[in-house]
């Protein structure tokens, strides 16, 4: 019996996505919103004054119910991502990935070819910059990690998540490293708001 076919008793509905769940679902969104056929979805829908990241957002659920999640349950674990693996530092970076990737596949629909064009350009030089801050943050212990990381989060939530800010740059990571050095016992104050980072489902947009 496919997962398609379970029970709403039967499919996952608790607790939070693991690691390997969260990975799955961002590798195949990305592998799903690549192809043509997905591609000519989502525009259709344009056409037919549908919001693209209603689709986009279909295209979530239903990668979920195939792995046996509640869809409402797995998009609602989305935002929380940030407050649950805060520390995971290679996941994070995939999570931004995914949510870049959706509003990729949302702009290819709704832009011009030549605007389209541009901003992929420029998502292609950012995520260049996110695997340089990678490298970099590998050199640090994991205190340390967490500090950037929670820098990183704030700087998002400064730009109220429009601009896709979703790197720092070597000296920036530096700076951070050596305040947290000198002053090894500051807490790192949780941001004001509820949710550091809204669920992919709503887009950035």
């Amino acid at each position: 019996m496919s997962n398609a076919s379970l029970t709403p008793r039967e499919l996952q509905n608790s607790g939070m996505l693991s690691r390997e769940q969260l990975l799955h679902l961002f590798y195949r969104f990305s592998f799903l919103t690549s192809q043509p056929d997905v591609k000519k979805r989502i525009v259709e829908a344009v056409k037919d004054k549908q919001e693209a990241v209603a689709i986009t957002t279909a295209i979530q659920e239903e990668i979920l119910l195939e792995m046996g999640i509640d869809p409402r349950f797995g998009i609602a674990c989305l935002g929380k991502v940030n407050l649950v693996y805060e520390k995971d530092m290679e996941l994070m970076i995939q999570f931004y990935k995914f949510v870049a990737k959706e509003e990729m596949a949302i702009d290819e629909a709704e832009l011009e070819l030549d605007d389209f064009a541009d901003k992929f350009q420029h998502q292609q030089k950012l995520q260049q910059q996110q695997l340089e801050m990678l490298i970099h943050m590998r050199k640090f212990n994991q205190d340390e990690q967490s500090a950037i990381l929670e820098t990183l989060h704030k700087q998002m939530e400064t730009d109220n998540f429009e601009k896709s800010v979703t790197f720092l740059t070597y000296e920036q990571i530096q700076e951070i490293v050596r305040r947290r050095r000198t002053t090894p016992s500051m807490a790192i104050k949780e941001p004001s708001t509820g949710h550091r980072y809204p669920s992919p489902a709503k887009g950035i947009h």
